[in-house]
């Protein structure tokens, strides 16, 4: 069997045949496919308004902008996470505050976002990020928000599909931002998806994404009137996403549910395998809500085994299949541990858990026999590893 890599997108005839047509219209950048796949994208999510942009760190940006975020303020964010969600913060001049994460969910932990806010002023908004497809505690910080009088904007990057009582990310919070990239659960090769329900959001995101001009290239470009006069009316940016991308981005969301239902599966098969073994294996908090399974990461109990994390990584590597490590986190980069004089011991669950987690692979193109064969690898490890130790 060739190697398994740790991640491999799905693109199937839809979506070549999409692109293609794409090429031959000739329109290329934003425009029919990018209006398409924005309003199936916000019809799937039950939400008022989807705009598509060239990542979801673009889109992090652009929310955070809309709200106001600026020097002077501060954002409540996890240190368990990828440094996009806190380098937009200091785009706009403001400060992140860092907190740890819970110990079941690895999510963002709603008990320290209150003692953050009751320690800082001037807190402007909350950054919860859904740790590998699993929903953080949105009715608890949804709830501290009304509380404190701050935004929340989900960092949804591992979230789609994914509910959180029943509800779909994506509609809850004031502003959500999601992925496509390669490796995420959808993907239109690079760009993301703002979306919310605060039209004065949508308005200002749909302007910035576009160096703050107030109509769409798009409109432009293809009115049948004499329609060039355009006007400038804040100095935006360039994050919009292109047709090329959203025809992509059209088929791989019908597809979206097929996807999460197949990695649901690898992971039960996961659970099964791994169930003897010495391994912490994740949890799904609450089995009412859908969780998206982008990342399924153990945690090695290593004072049961007889090699470290990164051996357990390389062994796999030898063997032929790929992983990833979510995270190494926030406060062990050397930026954020020395702009904020981050330690170890404020975060101590994040520590710990970046100490021993594995991400196996967990895609929707993988086979049976893939599946099987991760299985067997990490049993042959660990095992050997258990009974040398």
């Amino acid at each position: 069997m060739t190697f398994i890599p740790y991640a491999r997108p799905v693109i199937e005839e839809e979506e070549i045949l999409e692109v293609v047509d794409t090429l031959r219209s000739g329109w290329l950048t934003t425009g029919p496919k990018v209006a398409k796949f924005e309003k199936n994208f916000a019809e799937y999510i039950g939400c008022d308004f989807a705009l598509a942009v060239s990542s979801a760190t673009a889109g992090l940006h652009l929310a955070l902008e809309a709200l106001g975020v600026g020097p002077g303020d501060k954002v409540i964010t996890t240190v368990h996470t990828f440094t996009a969600t806190a380098e937009v913060i200091r785009y706009l001049g403001a400060e992140p505050v860092f907190v740890d994460i819970e110990p079941r969910s690895y999510c963002i932990d709603p008990i320290l976002i209150e003692q953050a806010l009751q320690l800082h002023e001037n807190v402007k908004a909350i950054i919860p990020v859904h740790y590998a497809g699993q929903a953080a505690d949105m009715a608890a910080i949804m709830d501290l928000a009304k509380k404190y009088s701050v935004k929340v904007v989900e960092d949804a990057a591992h979230a789609l599909p994914c509910t959180n009582n029943g509800q779909r990310i994506g509609s809850i919070a004031d502003v959500t931002v999601f992925s496509f990239y390669a490796n995420k659960t959808i993907t239109t090769g690079e760009g993301g998806m703002v979306t919310t329900n605060d039209e004065s959001i949508a308005k200002r995101v749909k302007i910035m994404r576009l160096h703050g001009i107030n109509r769409d290239a798009f409109d432009r470009f293809t009115s049948d009137k004499p329609n060039w006069y355009y006007e400038v009316v804040a100095p935006g940016y360039k994050y919009n996403m292109m047709d090329l991308c959203a025809s992509i981005g059209i088929h791989q969301l019908k597809k979206a549910d097929l996807f999460q239902q197949r990695r649901a599966a690898i992971a039960a098969c996961y659970n099964a395998g791994f169930s003897s073994l010495a391994i912490i294996l994740p949890q799904q908090i609450k089995l009412s809500d859908t969780h998206a399974w982008h990342i399924y990461s153990i945690q090695l109990q290593l004072e049961k085994l007889s090699i470290t994390r990164n051996q357990f990584i390389e062994m796999m590597n030898e063997r032929g299949i790929g992983t990833s490590v979510h995270y190494i986190p926030l406060h062990r980069m050397p930026y954020w541990r020395e702009s904020c004089d981050l330690k170890d011991e404020t975060f101590p669950v994040s520590s710990q858990v970046s100490n021993q987690h594995v991400s196996l692979p967990n895609f929707a193109s993988m086979t049976d026999q893939e599946v099987q064969k991760v299985i067997t690898v990490v049993c042959d490890i660990i095992s050997q590893a258990e009974h040398s130790a």
